[in-house]
């Protein structure tokens, strides 16, 4: 049973172009599903989270964060009466605008792209399901609810003042743009509770499977994570119940709990704030203009201990830097060649790129482009058009 302050699926906005209702889906399971089924979500199977998508089998790609911040997103939407369906569908779409190299890839876009409107990953994810996936006899994009684009554009908070002024930065992307003039997203505005859901699921995830990765790609080790809070006193409990347990089993231990410990702090902030307040509609959430699903005030605390010491010892460790280093000069090296020679890109790109009105036009078209490579896409790209040759081995083989 839903709660009354739960997205109701009945009296969800609709879509842009209407659609008869499923005689066996609600709007949000299908809107789950067309994401699942784009191929934009397929790309993201070999798509970077931290590591290189060549470094090594079992580290994270954008595609098994994805699924893992569903199941948290579900998880947790399930225990407080929302509703499942479109959490988990804002988690399966929130990473789709992510170029190659993930961040590092998302950086060198937005330096690209600067005159020309700016790039973000998460407008770019709003271009994809509403414009770039063309897959629908009816329409263009995923035609999905304005609920699940509004968790999508906002899921980590309001983008605009009061005025339509961005929070960050000077202008809105570009993107974020062109959708809010279709849908009025109402930017300036909280999202749902499910959309908060999907973002704290998001932090626990990453939070979570960075330490993991860490783990096993030897940049640091669990005597470091001993002196760190949370996940110091999930190491001491695992060897207080479970005394010379194998190495592996003992970190898998470890960082389930940590885990669990974040699952549980936002549950308890969620039912504090929301068990006093008179809430009987979706919408009253929005009107609280506050985040309420979040962690505490104390375990964000320690949270940040933990991100500094990933920032130090992961992301701007030295391996890490050197391929940051080469997958950046790859995509400064494949943009301005498309917009050089747009004929290098594929047939299917062509009609886009006639229709171009300006080079404007033409580096928006480059950039959708580009951020849908995948990294070993980007890889041999740049190979088979800059170097002239076949990828260099180093980028295929583990560096840690």
């Amino acid at each position: 049973m839903l709660k009354p302050y739960a997205t109701q699926p009945e009296q969800s906005r609709g879509r842009k172009h209407p659609e008869a209702m499923s005689t066996f889906r609600s709007p949000f399971q299908r809107d789950r599903d067309r994401i699942i089924h784009s191929s934009a979500f397929r790309r993201l199977k070999h798509k970077t989270q931290v590591f290189i998508e060549h470094e090594g089998d079992y580290y994270r790609t954008r595609l098994t964060h994805s699924i893992e911040v569903a199941q948290v997103a579900r998880t947790l939407a399930h225990a407080l009466g929302l509703n499942t369906d479109l959490a988990e569908a804002i988690a399966l779409a929130h990473d789709l605008g992510h170029p190659p190299f993930g961040h590092t890839g998302e950086d060198a876009l937005c330096a690209l792209m600067a005159p020309y409107g700016g790039f973000d990953h998460n407008a770019q994810a709003l271009r994809i399901v509403t414009r770039l996936e063309r897959h629908y006899a009816d329409f263009d994009g995923l035609n999905l609810t304005w609920e699940t684009l509004e968790g999508i554009a906002k899921h980590n908070g309001p983008v605009t003042d009061a005025d339509g002024a961005p929070l960050k930065g000077e202008v809105l992307p570009y993107a974020l743009a062109e959708c809010n003039a279709q849908f009025d997203l109402e930017l300036s505005g909280y999202a749902s509770a499910e959309a908060q859901v999907a973002a704290i699921a998001d932090d626990i995830a990453y939070n979570h499977h960075d330490l993991h990765d860490g783990l096993r790609s030897g940049l640091f080790t669990e005597a470091d994570l001993m002196e760190l809070p949370i996940t110091g006193p999930a190491f001491a409990e695992v060897d207080r119940l479970y005394p010379g347990l194998e190495p592996m089993r003992r970190r898998h231990e470890a960082l389930r709990r940590v885990f669990g410990v974040m699952v549980e702090d936002v549950l308890l902030v969620a039912d504090t704030r929301l068990g006093p307040a008179d809430l009987t509609s979706a919408q009253d959430i929005r009107d609280l203009r506050l985040q309420i699903i979040r962690f505490s005030d104390r375990l964000f605390r320690e949270l940040k201990v933990i991100r500094q010491f990933l920032f130090t010892r992961m992301y701007r460790a030295p391996t890490v830097v050197t391929m940051r280093a080469r997958v950046t000069a790859m995509v400064q090296d494949l943009f301005p060649l498309f917009m050089m020679q747009p004929e290098l890109l594929p047939t299917e790109w062509q009609r886009d790129v006639n229709d171009a009105r300006d080079d404007t036009d033409l580096a928006r078209i480059v950039a959708d482009y580009v951020s849908g490579m995948t990294d070993r896409f980007a890889i041999q790209e740049h190979a088979r058009l800059i170097a002239g040759s076949t990828p260099d081995p180093a980028l295929y083989l583990p560096s840690y």
